[in-house]
């Protein structure tokens, strides 16, 4: 591991350790009458005797969680949620708590704000927990670590689930159940799906977004888990290829003190932001400061800033490469919608060197995503790849100074 990774991978853990008000570990022992947090929320809430009464009938091993959730849930939660909803939260969290070595060895801080809550952003609040656990466990039981289970939820979501990238789905931020009665939905909704699938088997998770890429093209939402300390990125349709995504090009270029163009990871219990969430404004006219504020969040730009520059931005600053984007599609001239995209594997070659290769984005991807190979500036390329008869077609390619896109052809 070289000293920068080392370096983000300590911040990120200090980081974590630090960004939540502390609440005592279950072996200290639990009492809601010393809860003077607690007893506030309660106190403000119209049904703060009914919330009291389902912490007195919770099991006292799970008393600390369900009081969490009543203390840091927004307002608007306390007043209408589910009493049966947040008992299966709070079981099933503990189940999955109790059962995998990883989830046992989570700090609380982590435990309670990235596995407890039973919900991401704004989406229906609806049972998912139970459903999801008795989905994935088989899946994660027979794995030996984190990162393990990490790698078998994600290969395995869209089998299980039956949810996969459409962009006709019925709207943007789709509860699980919402997403998996269609069949599909776009980023959010698969990232709101991703990070309850790895809360269910008691992988800390959290989702993370832009209002808009910096070139005004739109937002985009994708997921963390943390691993080893750290948070690491991952998304829908990646097993294992944690911190490397396809967007990375794009995040070099988040701006911090923008909220337009700025990253941030949603926080349960608070967090010193606020998570910009455009799906909100129907009408899509309104300033990102006028979205609603109610979802805590971290900035997380620098992270992101600092990933890709290890991964494209030193070589663009170095001014010797630039990008080669490749987009698949079925037929020619068709190229307006998701569904007009094909997965075609092709191969970059330089004379004989092959310089890099990959699928292209087929029609479950984000509409955003397109294959992209760095290379070196003002040079001539070759692209191999087999169309849908399995005739193997040579394409040749002249990269120039500035980041060129071209198209290929099943058909």
């Amino acid at each position: 591991m070289n000293r920068n990774r080392f370096l983000m991978l300590l911040v990120a853990a200090v980081a974590a350790a630090l960004a939540i008000t502390y609440w005592p570990a279950k072996s200290e022992g639990y009492n809601p009458d010393e809860d003077a947090a607690l007893q506030a929320a309660l106190d403000a809430s119209s049904r703060g005797k009914e919330l009291r009464a389902l912490i007195d009938a919770t099991p006292a091993a799970e008393q600390r969680d369900m009081a969490f959730l009543i203390t840091n849930m927004p307002e608007h939660d306390r007043e209408a949620m589910d009493v049966e909803l947040l008992k299966e939260n709070v079981t099933y969290a503990n189940i999955a708590r109790a059962k995998y070595s990883w989830a046992q060895a989570l700090p609380e801080d982590v435990y309670l704000c990235d596995v407890l809550p039973y919900a991401v952003v704004d989406e229906v609040r609806d049972s998912w927990r139970k459903e999801l656990h008795e989905l994935f466990a088989p899946a994660v039981d027979t794995c030996a670590t984190m990162y393990d289970a990490i790698c078998a939820v994600n290969a395995n979501i869209p089998r299980l689930t039956g949810v996969d990238y459409n962009t006709k789905r019925e709207k943007t931020n789709q509860s699980p159940r919402e997403s998996m009665r269609q069949g599909m939905a776009s980023c959010t909704g698969l990232s709101i799906l991703l990070v309850d699938a790895y809360r269910s088997v008691g992988i800390p998770a959290r989702f993370v977004g832009t209002a808009s890429w910096h070139d005004n093209r739109g937002n985009h939402s994708w997921t963390e888990v943390w691993l080893d300390g750290a948070w690491r990125v991952t998304e829908y349709y990646f097993p294992s290829q944690l911190d490397h995504l396809w967007f990375m090009a794009d995040a070099s270029k988040a701006q911090q003190d923008n909220r337009t163009y700025a990253i941030y990871a949603t926080r349960f219990a608070g967090g010193d932001d606020w998570f910009p969430m455009v799906w909100a404004d129907e009408d899509e006219n309104l300033p990102v400061e006028a979205l609603p504020k109610w979802v805590g969040a971290e900035n997380v730009t620098q992270h992101y800033v600092d990933l890709a520059y290890e991964q494209y931005t030193r070589h663009l600053e170095a001014g010797t490469h630039t990008f080669l984007r490749i987009a698949g599609y079925k037929e020619r001239g068709k190229t307006a919608h998701s569904d007009d995209r094909a997965a075609m594997g092709v191969d970059v070659f330089r004379g004989t060197e092959q310089m890099g290769g990959g699928l292209t984005a087929g029609e479950l991807r984000d509409m955003n995503d397109v294959f992209s190979v760095l290379l070196p500036k003002n040079t001539e390329y070759e692209l191999r790849y087999y169309d849908a008869a399995g005739e193997l077609h040579r394409l040749a390619v002249a990269l120039g100074t500035d980041p060129t896109t071209v198209e290929i052809y099943l058909n």
